[in-house]
Parts: structure tokens; C-alpha cells; sequence
């Protein structure tokens, strides 16, 4: 008695399921509210790393601390993965993102 071979369901493979980032759509650095950091160092930080105003940089600050969070930074993934591990450097809650606004 011989048996027929029987069909096996393949899975996706992870080249199937892949999402392609768009292009031109730029990433963004997000800094994150934390229970440690002080306003006054997050403040630093980016007038500091980023060269940002005092203005500016205070502006940011309040975001992170009011809103939870803050994109202090765009361009491409490149630079938005050094700019991420930079605020970890510094301490802070920091992750990238593409921009879909």
C-alpha cells in the first residue's frame, strides 16, 4: 500500500512579511519623560548635543515633562540611530521613529 504525498501549508517567510520603510519619509528622534533625569540636565542636554537655544532647548524640556515626550531631532535613519544612542550617553529615554505626520 503506498501513500500519496500530502500538501504542507508553508509559512511566510520573513522576506514575505517584511515592510520596507518608505524612503522618503524621515525618522525622528524621540526623547521620553523619566523619573531621574532633572529639567534643568534634559534642558542641557539639548542645548549641549544638539546646539539648540536656550529658548528652544527649555521648549523641548517642557514637551518631555508635560507631554511625555519630545522629537528633538529629524533626518535620516542613520543620523536619528546616533543622535538615540547619543541621549542614552547622556541618560535619557530616547527612541526612533519614522515621521508619519
Amino acid at each position: 500500500m503506498s501513500v500519496a504525498p500530502t500538501e504542507i501549508e508553508r509559512p511566510e517567510s520573513a522576506e514575505e512579511t517584511f515592510v520596507v520603510p518608505e524612503p522618503d519619509v524621515p525618522w525622528v528622534t524621540i526623547v521620553h519623560n523619566d523619573p531621574v533625569n532633572l529639567m534643568s540636565y534634559v534642558a542641557y542636554v539639548f542645548q549641549t548635543y544638539f546646539g539648540y537655544s536656550k529658548d528652544k532647548a527649555h521648549r523641548l524640556m517642557l514637551d518631555v515633562h508635560h507631554k511625555g515626550r519630545a522629537v528633538v531631532s529629524s533626518g535620516s535613519r542613520e543620523e536619528m540611530e546616533r543622535d538615540v544612542q547619543a541621549m542614552h550617553g547622556f541618560g535619557l529615554w530616547a527612541t526612533l521613529s519614522q515621521d508619519r505626520n
